[in-house]
């Protein structure tokens, strides 16, 4: 007969399916909330969605332009970014779409061989973060300190503002990098067009006024308008959400209006965007550009160190804008990773460049009260119906206008606020984030950012060369006590400098040194040769050392390095230990002056 336990108990396939399902759920996180969704969620989601695409369409047509590609690259690269993150993505506010950043990595592969050079890396970037999310590797983004992805972040900023002044003052010329951009402007000065200044910085104040708007409600310096404080606070709000729309509106409707009914051109448009959805066809693996042919093998040779460059940028700057928006979430890097490795794969389909999360974006999607990433679909289908009825109207945006609109989004990702926390915390910091700034900025910043990540390991492996040691000075037993207390685990880049701190600062003969190992969780190898060699020399200095309180571990490899050391090893108060020590040279002493009188 079965007891009640026994059949209480949960059969194995119970288990192996309560596994599976939550593996599925963990990998498709649409599947815990999709069922519960609402009529009521969804109309907030289409709000968020309008209200994110009306920024979308401008950025994508502007960031195609600093990549170096045709407009509408930038609008087929935002397509499927809200489709597969809807699926696999964690974070309800995240727009995966192109990036000026992204832009900017990209514009020399696009420079040596045209579109296809952009195409074949999203291919490329996507399949190596996916396997990063397989093998879960998301734990190396520990190594990009604060310190160097602000410094990155704020050079990439200025680098692609300084390519953007040439278009913001009318001056024709390609963009080039940030010391060229600005030799390059000194120059062709003089080839300013009035009309296109003024209205690039007419663009800039006014998306400054949208970008500030929301924070202050009234006169009185009210922060941030609340949905529910009056019907002008609403309206106000959501306007301002909009403010990259209303400016590129606003200047395509004066260049629309001043060449069909003045016959007139004041500014330099961008010209004819290719209507129509884009081909779906797998990325090109060989191009003729320029006359030139480009194997596949050939094509990585010219990508060098954008192929690992690009897709560790493009999870950094994903997983920050998560960590961002989480609101104390659990992140799962892993899935974080998988989903961003996922959409540029499919965005390769569809002629996308590399693409990632997006602040600015993100920002607005979360101020306009994103509910769930169906927000993120909506967004895409504003593309595609963008695609296919307006690219029309898109060929009479100036470039000044979507100069000034990149160059208000680079002051805002400056991260030149970083400097005062690390002042006041801890000013060693600002070495690696000006490292970083100068290198990315007068090098590339590919050599720039691997420059600040190696200063900054430099600074580590100092730290840990260098350990911090608390000696202190007793006198017990009428026998003098030095104690020295590490308060880290001691490798192999600190063996050499303990064995000789403690011999400079140790000095008295017939004094008794502690190592107090309390805060020493653990040690190696040569950290015990370094114990047993300082037993030696302060044998020879006629003082003994004592190995107090460390843990099992470190005492099992200490006496695996040698026998005789295992017998310094002590527990226990530090008096106990020291009566033990003292009992034990007394012994010793005897036995040594009877075998003298013998």
């Amino acid at each position: 007969m079965q007891t009640s336990s026994a059949v209480n108990e949960p059969s194995p396939r119970r288990i192996d399916s309560a596994i599976i399902k939550k593996i599925v759920s963990n990998r498709f996180p649409i599947i815990s909330w999709l069922p519960s969704y609402t009529i009521y969620l969804f109309f907030q989601d289409l709000l968020a969605g309008f209200t994110v695409g009306l920024t979308e369409i401008p950025q994508g047509i502007a960031y195609a332009i600093v990549a170096g590609l045709p407009s509408q690259y930038g609008l087929y690269s935002a397509i499927m970014g809200g489709f597969i993150y809807c699926i696999f993505g964690g974070c309800k506010d995240i727009n995966v779409g192109p990036t000026a950043i992204m832009a900017l990595i990209v514009q020399s592969s696009v420079t040596t061989m045209g579109p296809s050079g952009a195409i074949l890396i999203t291919f490329l970037s996507g399949i190596i973060i996916f396997m990063a999310g397989v093998l879960r590797l998301g734990f190396l983004v520990q190594f990009f300190s604060f310190p160097v992805i602000s410094g990155f972040t704020t050079a990439a900023a200025l680098s692609i503002a300084s390519t953007q002044l040439k278009q913001l003052l009318g001056i024709s010329g390609p963009a080039s990098i940030f010391l060229d951009a600005w030799i390059s402007l000194f120059k062709n000065i003089k080839e300013t067009r009035k009309w296109d200044a003024i209205l690039g910085f007419m663009t800039i104040f006014i998306v400054f006024a949208f970008r500030e708007i929301k924070k202050y409600g009234s006169l009185k310096h009210k922060p941030e308008w609340s949905r529910n404080r009056n019907l002008l606070g609403n309206f106000l709000f959501i306007f301002s959400l909009a403010g990259n729309a209303v400016v590129v509106i606003g200047g395509t409707s004066i260049a629309y209006v001043a060449h069909n009914s003045y016959n007139a051109t004041p500014f330099i448009l961008t010209g004819d965007v290719a209507g129509g959805l884009p081909d779906l066809s797998l990325p090109p693996f060989s191009v003729t550009w320029n006359g030139t042919y480009y194997s596949f093998s050939a094509m990585l040779s010219e990508y060098g160190s954008t192929l690992a460059f690009c897709p560790i940028i493009a999870f950094l700057e994903h997983i920050a804008i998560v960590k961002a928006f989480s609101k104390g979430k659990i992140i799962d890097a892993t899935q974080e990773l998988m989903a961003l490795g996922l959409s540029n794969i499919a965005g390769s389909l569809v002629q996308s460049m590399p693409v990632t999360g997006s602040f600015t974006r993100t920002a607005v999607n979360n101020a306009s009260g994103a509910r769930t990433t169906i927000a993120g679909v909506i967004t895409s289908c504003m593309l595609l119906v963008a695609l296919v009825l307006l690219t029309g109207a898109f060929k009479y945006i100036p470039k000044a206008t979507l100069a000034g609109v990149i160059v208000v989004a680079m002051y805002y990702l400056c991260e030149f606020d970083a400097i005062p926390i690390m002042w006041r915390t801890k000013r060693l910091d600002l070495i690696p984030f000006f490292t970083t700034l100068m290198c990315c900025l007068l090098i590339s910043l590919e050599y720039g950012i691997i420059i600040g990540i190696g200063i900054n390991l430099t600074f580590i492996l100092y730290d840990a060369a260098r350990p911090k040691l608390y000696v202190e000075r007793l006198m017990l037993q009428e026998r003098i006590i030095y104690v020295i207390r590490p308060k880290a685990s001691l490798y192999f880049t600190s063996a050499e400098f303990l064995r000789e701190k403690m011999l400079k600062d140790c000095g008295e003969s017939e004094s008794l040194i502690v190592i107090d190992g309390e805060f020493v969780p653990s040690v190696d190898a040569t950290v015990a040769r370094g114990f047993f060699n300082l037993l030696q020399d302060l044998e020879l200095r006629h003082q003994t050392v004592l190995f107090w309180n460390f843990n099992q571990t470190v005492t099992d490899i200490c006496s695996g390095e040698h026998k005789k050391l295992g017998c310094f090893f002590r527990n226990g108060t530090l008096e106990s230990v020291i009566n033990d020590i003292s009992k034990q040279s007394a012994i010793e002493t005897t036995a040594r002056n009877s075998d003298v009188q013998a």
